[in-house]
């Protein structure tokens, strides 16, 4: 079973006396971001300096329960330091952040790192290159193997104050969210063009009223906003009133949300 730290809430810096507002669990969380980025920093324990961790920054592919997998040459030293002891982490940070680094998601998985068993490499190598077109290009040379992660823990931060671990198991059940493909152009398109809903929606959903309001995550059930108030910056996690698969939904639902909201004023 999941900590209760695992199932925290994000819904640091919303108006206190609002009930918490449902979201996607740090599991499911985790794998939509290990899904949307494309490189994390690879910790590895240095030979050279027995105890110390030598970072590296590594690309990966993503297999079917989340587990990334590196494409790494037999000079690399990350590569050395693996096949002395394979224990690592990879750390994984929001691509499209903006503002500040330690208030946008992140996740690392700590676990070991070995080489593809053969009858796996195929499947490996079909993955890897889907994201690396490029790699066609040494994927076949003699020094290079393919190499998994497999995490026997996970570590989730989705911002200031919302953090917790996750089970191995946990992130192998979970799935990334139906929106990840979506999300970055949902958003941007409610930034730019419907910035008044946004601030309508925080006063009638959250119960804050705003100066300015901006769209910053959005999944299939809710979305998070950063407010510009009389008071300072704050945080709110608005629930959609159901669940969405698609962006079509996604826009139906906030059509919907406004309509109600211009009722209630």
């Amino acid at each position: 079973m999941t900590s209760s730290s695992s199932r925290k809430h994000a819904g640091a810096g919303s108006a206190s006396d609002q009930p918490a507002v449902p979201e996607p669990s740090f599991a499911e969380r985790a794998r939509t971001l290990m899904y949307l980025a494309r490189i994390g920093s690879l910790s590895t324990l240095s030979r050279k300096q027995p105890g110390f961790p030598f970072g590296s920054v590594m690309p990966y592919g993503l297999d079917d329960h989340g587990r990334p997998i590196f494409l790494i040459s037999t000079m690399a030293m990350h590569t050395q330091n693996l096949q002395a002891d394979p224990r690592a982490s990879l750390l994984v940070t929001q691509n499209d952040a903006g503002g500040d680094p330690l208030g946008s998601s992140r996740v690392t998985l700590v676990g070991n790192v070995l080489p593809l068993p053969e009858p796996e490499v195929a499947e490996a190598r079909k993955l890897y290159l889907a994201r690396y077109a490029n790699s066609k290009y040494w994927v076949d040379y003699e020094d290079f193997s393919f190499y998994r992660l497999d995490a026997v823990d996970v570590y989730y931060v989705g911002g200031f104050g919302v953090m917790g671990w996750v089970s191995a198991a946990e992130y192998d059940r979970a799935q990334p969210d139906p929106l990840a493909d979506s999300m970055a152009e949902i958003i941007r398109h409610m930034n730019a063009d419907h910035k008044d809903a946004l601030i309508l929606l925080a006063r009638i959903f959250a119960g804050i009223e705003s100066q300015e309001a901006t769209m910053t995550a959005v999944d299939r059930l809710g979305f998070h906003a950063r407010l510009k108030t009389q008071d300072g910056i704050k945080g709110a996690r608005i629930a959609f009133l159901r669940e969405v698969s698609n962006p079509a939904e996604t826009r139906e639902v906030l059509v919907e949300m406004v309509r109600q909201a211009r009722s209630a004023e």
